[in-house]
C-alpha cells in the first residue's frame, strides 16, 4: 500500500479584527500553483490505489444507478410570451438540450441552447441564469466552465443563433427591461457577494452601474415581477431586507426604495391585479400579506389581505426564500397574475457525486430562471 502524500507546512499569518491567525496549510488556496496541482494529482493518485480493489464494485454501483435513470426525458413546458418552453434529455448524453415551441406544443421544435454543444471543449460546465426578452427574440444566459460558482453572462439572437460579443463575469442574477435592449444585472465582488447593480443596453460597450450595496450583510438580487411590469432590486441579509422597483418599460428612472431596512425587518414585493402585494414580517415571525396601491409603502395605505399566523408560515408559491423552507401557507383566494418564476431543473442524466458548496448568502426568490444542469458523471 503506498504511503499518503503529506502536504507541507508552511507557516503563514494572517491579521484579522487586531488577532493573528495561523494556517501553515495557507499555500493550498494557491488556485493553479504548480505544487497545489502536484499535492491534488498525489492524493488522486492515492485514492486510486487504495480502492484499486473495488473498481468492480464501483462499476457494478454505477450501473445499478444508472439502469433507475430515465436518461431520455422532458421537463413540464411552461409558456412565456408567445412560446413554451422546456428542457428533454437524450439517453447517453449529459447535459439537457434547451427548447421551445411558438404557439403550442405542437408547434415545430426550436433549440434554444444545447448544453451538450456547448460542454464540448470544457471538463466542468454549469448555466446559471435563462431569460429571455420579452419579445422572445434574445436570450441572456451565463455559463460556469471552471467549477468555481462565477457565472459570465453572454447574450444569444434567437432568430440567428448568432452569440453576441458580451462577457460579462461574475453575474449572479438577470431581469429584462420591457424593452428587449436594456438588461440588469447584478455581479459579485471577491467573496462571491453580489453587490452591484448594473445597466446594459445592447450593442453600447460602457454599461453603468446604478447601484452598490457597502455593507457586507447585504446580497443584491434584480428580477422581474410576475405581472411583468416591474422590474425589483432585493438587497437581503439574513434578518432584514429592502427592496426598489422600477417600471419594466421605463428603464432609465431610477430605482425607488419602497421600504427602508430597519433591523429584523423581512419583506418581498410582487406585483399583480393592479397593486404591490407585500408579505411581510413586521407583525409576527410567520408573514402576513398585504396589499397597497402602486408605489404606496406608508403601512396606513396597505389592506391586509391574509394576516399574521402563529401556527403557519406564509411564503410565496415556488419561493425559496430561507424562511419559507419551515413552512407554506397558499391561498386558493390568492389572484394568480401570470407566473413569474419558472425552475429548469435538469441535472446529468448520469449519476454524479456533488460537492457544491453552501452559499454565504441568504436565500430569496429566484431572480431569473435557473437551469440546473451540471453533467459530472463518468462516461
Amino acid at each position: 500500500m503506498p504511503a499518503p502524500p503529506i502536504a507541507p507546512l508552511e507557516p503563514h499569518e494572517t491579521r484579522l479584527h487586531g488577532r493573528v491567525l495561523q494556517d501553515d496549510w495557507f499555500w493550498l488556496r494557491g488556485r493553479g500553483d504548480p505544487r497545489v496541482n502536484a499535492h491534488l494529482e498525489a492524493e488522486n493518485a492515492y485514492t486510486h490505489a487504495v480502492m484499486a480493489d473495488t473498481a468492480e464494485l464501483q462499476q457494478r454501483l454505477y450501473v445499478e444507478m444508472l439502469s433507475r435513470i430515465k436518461e431520455t426525458d422532458v421537463s413540464a413546458p411552461y409558456r412565456r410570451g408567445k412560446y413554451w418552453y422546456y428542457g428533454r434529455t437524450e439517453e447517453g448524453r449529459q447535459y439537457p438540450i434547451l427548447c421551445r415551441r411558438l404557439g403550442a406544443m405542437t408547434s415545430a421544435e426550436e433549440i434554444v441552447l444545447d448544453l451538450n454543444a456547448l460542454a464540448v471543449d470544457h471538463a466542468y460546465f454549469a448555466v446559471d441564469s435563462f431569460v429571455v426578452s420579452d419579445d422572445g427574440s434574445l436570450l441572456a444566459y451565463s455559463v460556469d466552465t471552471t467549477g468555481s460558482r462565477e457565472y459570465t453572462l453572454q447574450l444569444k439572437d434567437l432568430a440567428t443563433g448568432a452569440i453576441g460579443p458580451e462577457r460579462i463575469a461574475r453575474v449572479s442574477s438577470v431581469a429584462w427591461a420591457a424593452d428587449g435592449r436594456t438588461l440588469f444585472y447584478v455581479t459579485d465582488d471577491d467573496a462571491k457577494r453580489p453587490y452591484r447593480l448594473w445597466r446594459h443596453r445592447i450593442g453600447q460597450a460602457d454599461d453603468a452601474l446604478l447601484i452598490e450595496e457597502a455593507d457586507e450583510r447585504f446580497a443584491l438580487s434584480v428580477r422581474r415581477s410576475r405581472s411583468n411590469g416591474f422590474v425589483f432590486l432585493e438587497a437581503d441579509s439574513h434578518t432584514a431586507s429592502e427592496v426598489r422597483f422600477l417600471r419594466a418599460d421605463r428603464p432609465d428612472d431610477p430605482f425607488t426604495l419602497f421600504l427602508p431596512r430597519r433591523p429584523d425587518l423581512e419583506y418581498e414585493v410582487d406585483h399583480g391585479a393592479d397593486a404591490f402585494w407585500i408579505r411581510i414580517n413586521d407583525r409576527g415571525r410567520n408573514y402576513r400579506l398585504v396589499r397597497a396601491p402602486i408605489g404606496v409603502s406608508d403601512a396606513s395605505g396597505w389592506v391586509e389581505f391574509l394576516p399574521h399566523r402563529p401556527q403557519v408560515m406564509l411564503a410565496w408559491s415556488g419561493s425559496s426564500s430561507t424562511s419559507s423552507r419551515r413552512a407554506r401557507a397558499i391561498s386558493s383566494r390568492f389572484p394568480k397574475p401570470r407566473t413569474r418564476r419558472f425552475r429548469i431543473s435538469m441535472r446529468s442524466s448520469r449519476p454524479t457525486c456533488s460537492d457544491s458548496a453552501t452559499s454565504r448568502w441568504p436565500l430569496r426568490r429566484a431572480s431569473t430562471t435557473t437551469v440546473s444542469a451540471r453533467g459530472r458523471g463518468p462516461s
